[in-house]
């Protein structure tokens, strides 16, 4: 039985879910103008203490993510506890005042400091997907966590072009001016426009550790665990090649000072086609099932992953990377929709927070097995592991995950 939360009025989850999107998209247009091209920033920082330079690059990425992994179930029990709305405005707030200080720093060094501090702080995707999905009724929970995707995609695709353009004409610091400015915007929109229902639980918890009491009821749910599973393998196979992707990108272009403009070009495109086939396929899998989209949608981006390895133009890798992102925009909904059916309601903050957490591991690992390709064969074995990577995950969905009952 629910017993933290009234549900509302149809009309109150379809406001919170459209607010909420609006946020994140504002959110995700603020990281997105600086995360395709954090390698070139670490590049021009240099390093203070004669650490190699693409360590750096895969410790801003790793070090964010992994002080994530470690912080988000602290949140997302607190959210149980003492709201959803609360942590989705920590996770802005929070993270607009982290972002500008990184136009201040002097060395690769610091920078990686403060992204680490960002992954304590922030976690916007996995606040968001708690507030929605204690609000939105089980059976439309596809449709939402679409909606989501479409807003996260939207983000995705606008902020890149952004980014790149600001970074180019003037600087890559100037980027982080837009990146907080965009949190801030995001937080306001939740803290005016939410109206959280929320009542807390009439039972005490545990105190200290007692929340992982709740964590373990969670994970021996049926197939919950390997839900959890397949997050962390997309979000391996969607973080493996970010800290190399400009690199191919600086080898197949004429003009090498337009960099920075193309990368923008090319994962904002990839990810306006996410945004796209993440609200198609959400719907659809309210219909016919989100473990059949999250297979075929596997094996689509696997296939297209592959022969990116192979490409010699940009074009071809334009068109490529967003054929993949299409299928790709399919997965993230229908992995949340599938945690939704297979978990209580009421568990939302804890489900969703263990969810943000199991993609911060991934994330943590991917920029090092990344760049340790790399260097080992090449940047382009990067992209035919990652097409390796999705396929994997179709063959655990397709034989290893059950159905939600009902």
């Amino acid at each position: 039985m629910v017993e933290s939360e009234s549900f509302p009025r149809q009309t109150t989850w379809r406001r919170t879910l459209a607010v909420t999107a609006v946020a994140q998209m504002c959110a995700l247009v603020g990281f997105s103008s600086v995360f395709p091209f954090l390698p070139l920033y670490v590049s021009e920082l240099g390093s203070s203490t004669g650490l190699d330079e693409g360590v750096l690059a895969g410790l801003v990425y790793s070090g964010q993510a992994f002080t994530m992994m470690l912080a988000s179930p602290f949140w997302g029990a607190l959210a149980d506890r003492h709201g959803r709305k609360l942590m989705v405005e920590r996770s802005m707030f929070g993270g607009a005042l982290l972002l500008v200080t990184m136009a201040f720093v002097r060395s690769a060094e610091q920078l990686v400091f403060l992204r680490m501090a960002q992954g304590m702080i922030t976690g916007t995707i996995g606040a968001a997907n708690a507030l929605v999905a204690g609000v939105v009724p089980r059976e439309r929970m596809g449709y939402a966590m679409g909606l989501l995707q479409v807003a996260l995609g939207a983000g995705l695709a606008i902020g890149p072009l952004i980014g790149g353009a600001t970074a180019d004409i003037f600087g890559y610091r100037a980027a982080f001016y837009v990146t907080g400015g965009m949190l801030f915007i995001g937080g306001l929109v939740v803290f005016f426009g939410v109206e959280e229902h929320f009542t807390p639980p009439r039972a005490p918890r545990t105190a200290g550790f007692g929340f992982l009491s709740g964590y373990r009821q969670i994970l021996a749910l049926p197939s919950v665990s390997v839900t959890y599973l397949m997050r962390f393998i997309n979000q391996l196979g969607r973080m493996i090649i970010i800290p190399v992707l400009p690199l191919l990108i600086i080898s197949l272009a004429a003009d090498a000072s337009k960099a920075n403009t193309l990368t923008g070009l090319v994962v904002g495109t990839a990810s306006a086609a996410a945004t796209v086939a993440g609200l198609v396929l959400g719907r659809v899998g309210d219909r016919v099932g989100h473990r059949k989209i999250l297979v075929a949608c596997s094996i689509g981006a696997g296939l297209l992953f592959l022969p990116q390895a192979l490409v010699s133009g940009i074009w071809q890798l334009l068109v490529l990377q967003t054929l993949a992102g299409a299928a790709a925009g399919g997965i993230v909904p229908a992995i949340s929709a599938l945690l939704a059916a297979h978990t209580r309601p009421g568990q939302e903050g804890a489900v969703y927070g263990l969810d943000t957490s199991v993609g911060s591991g991934a994330r943590t690992i991917a920029p090092m097995i990344g760049v340790f390709i790399a260097a080992l064969v090449g940047v382009r074995a990067v992209f035919a592991a990652t097409g390796m990577i999705y396929l994997l995950a179709a063959a655990i969905a397709l034989w290893i995950l059950k159905p939600p009952r009902g």
